[in-house]
């Protein structure tokens, strides 16, 4: 099979595969050895590797491995001596990694942190990570990050590996280990630094801009918010389960489809301005992080401007590289740094349904296009303007058709391991509302740069245009979730066997990239066969 999506090298991936694993089994703790072991061990291997040429690829594969099941164990940093303590009062110092929304009555906020101090009886809880909930004061405004707060609460630690599928879940999968409850702030003993006091002041202004001239329609200005600024407590509750019902709630985290529509925006106008390719890089790396971090800077999002920096940087610096690469060397930072995000569902499903599209959707959408091309008889040079426009469509739709089909096969498996729920009617729903969703970033974006331009009448016009397709995606949607078998409640019989099923159909579709998806391998069947192996053998429907 001829295609241009196909031959592309990522090198990574010997660093990026075995890291995963011993990750994985880091988390199961199979091996009874210490981290320090392990980690011994990895840097005695690693060194084989370099010094012993022979043997280098086990060698490397294997110390990468303990390197992942010691990175876990050091990350994690449980207090296993918490593990027998009951709840009990503790009055912390903690500074704000991360806010959540705040409740829409304002009396409450909750987040992530890190513990600086505590009481002169608990110094081991000195730099361990916290979730905090805390009461608010009437008229009080929330904490911004950053800040150092002196709070008494209700502390707790976590069991070490809690259901996936829980609040407790997500947290130990972002590497918390206390939570902190019916909390209440008694003293600030730092405020926010001056760039996120900046941030916070640069979102309120965002979230004006977005309601300007709109705010007689409050249900869809919420939506429009969600969407451009990851807002989602502005969805009511009847909207975020449609949306969730449909497979589309995706499209309110500012994620990968939002960054990419922006980085263009940002890098044309970068363009017409004629900067150097370098200034480009610099300048639009440095625009596209101050959305994300006025935005909240989501774990999805710093993850989708690294591995849009990464593709940007190999075409300015000239280079091999490619989406493919990119996501690798992504990925492969992400883990590095934020080791335990490898566990959280976001990270599954954005890299596991990116990786579906470059290895399986893209040459899919290639042989589709090369088996069912129209007017293959006649040559191009032949064509007139309606066949130019009738094949150019056709191409469009297919493509968009295996898109739509890649993401499907993993989305499929990980919703109903993640979310408990069987979405099969979610490629027809995406194959509409992610063009959709595109035009609705696009507007709103254009509305804040021309509300930070002092253009408040053109904004207007973008905002007015925005939510008058996410009216009419709405309307879909409410109709699409009505219509039988679009959304089922569903579950794997054991835990393992979703991630197994979904680790084994990207397997098969890396291998199927690298055998060049010739038909005597299997072509593009067994990415197939093992979802529906998987459902059949796996799932029970509810």
């Amino acid at each position: 099979m001829t295609s241009r999506s196909l031959g592309h090298r990522a090198p990574l991936l010997w660093l990026l595969l075995p890291l995963m694993i011993g990750l994985a089994l880091g988390k199961l703790a199979w091996l009874p050895v210490s981290p320090a072991w392990s980690a011994g061990a990895a840097v005695i291997l690693i060194g084989a590797a370099l010094l012993f040429r022979r043997a280098w690829t086990s060698c490397l594969v294997l110390g990468v491995v303990l390197s992942g099941t010691a990175l876990y164990e050091i990350e994690r940093a449980r207090l296993a001596d918490w593990d027998e303590l009951p709840p009990r009062e503790a009055k912390i110092t903690v500074h704000a990694d991360r806010l959540f929304s705040p409740r829409p009555d304002g009396k409450s906020v909750s987040g992530l942190g890190h513990i600086i101090s505590s009481d002169a009886l608990l110094p081991e809880l000195n730099g361990q990570a916290v979730y905090f909930s805390l009461s608010l004061k009437r008229g009080t405004p929330p904490p911004i990050r950053s800040s150092e707060l002196v709070v008494i609460g209700v502390l707790q630690t976590l069991p070490r590996n809690p259901p996936d599928d829980t609040f407790d879940g997500y947290l130990a999968n972002a590497g918390i280990n206390f939570r902190l409850t019916r909390g209440r702030i008694l003293e600030t003993t730092a405020p926010a630094t001056i760039y996120y006091r900046f941030c916070d002041a640069a979102l309120r202004r965002f979230d004006r801009l977005l309601d300007f001239g709109i705010g007689a329609h409050p249900k869809l200005s919420g939506v429009y918010r969600a969407m451009l600024l990851g807002q989602q407590q502005e969805l009511s509750e009847e909207q975020h389960t449609i949306f969730m019902q449909s497979g589309t709630m995706h499209l309110f985290s500012v994620s990968g489809l939002h960054i990419a529509t922006i980085a263009g925006v940002i890098y044309g106008v970068l363009v017409l301005l004629r900067l150097p390719r370098w200034a480009q890089l610099v300048v639009g790396g440095v625009l596209l992080w101050l959305y994300v971090d006025i935005t909240g800077g989501t774990p999805s999002a710093v993850r989708s401007w690294i591995m849009v920096m990464f593709l940007y940087a190999s075409r300015t610096l000239r280079v091999p590289g490619g989406p493919l690469a990119a996501l690798v060397a992504s990925a492969l930072v992400v883990l590095i740094f934020q080791p335990l995000q490898h566990f959280s569902a976001s990270f599954q499903l954005s890299y596991g349904i990116v990786a579906a599209l470059l290895l399986f959707g893209l040459p899919l959408g290639e042989a589709c296009v090369e088996r069912w091309a129209l007017f293959a008889d006649l040559p191009k040079a032949a064509w007139n303007w309606h066949q130019r426009w009738r094949d150019h469509l056709w191409r469009g739709l297919l493509g968009m058709l295996a898109i739509g089909v890649a993401s499907t096969l993993v989305s499929l498996v990980l919703g109903i391991t993640i979310f408990k729920l069987s979405t099969p009617g979610g490629l027809a729903a995406n194959l509409v509302l992610i063009p959709a969703s595109v035009l609705v970033v696009l507007a709103g974006f254009l509305s804040l740069l021309c509300g930070l331009a002092g253009l408040g009448t053109l904004g207007l016009v973008f905002n007015h245009a925005g939510i008058l397709v996410l009216a009419v995606m709405e309307k879909c949607v409410r109709f699409f979730v009505t219509l039988p078998g679009v959304y089922h409640p569903a579950q794997f019989s054991a835990g393992w066997a979703g991630y197994a099923a979904t680790s084994l159909v990207l397997i098969t579709m890396l291998y199927g990239y690298a055998m060049r998806w010739e038909s005597k391998r299997g072509g593009f069947w067994p990415p197939f066969a093992f979802v529906v192996l998987a459902l059949v053998l796996g799932v029970s429907f509810d």
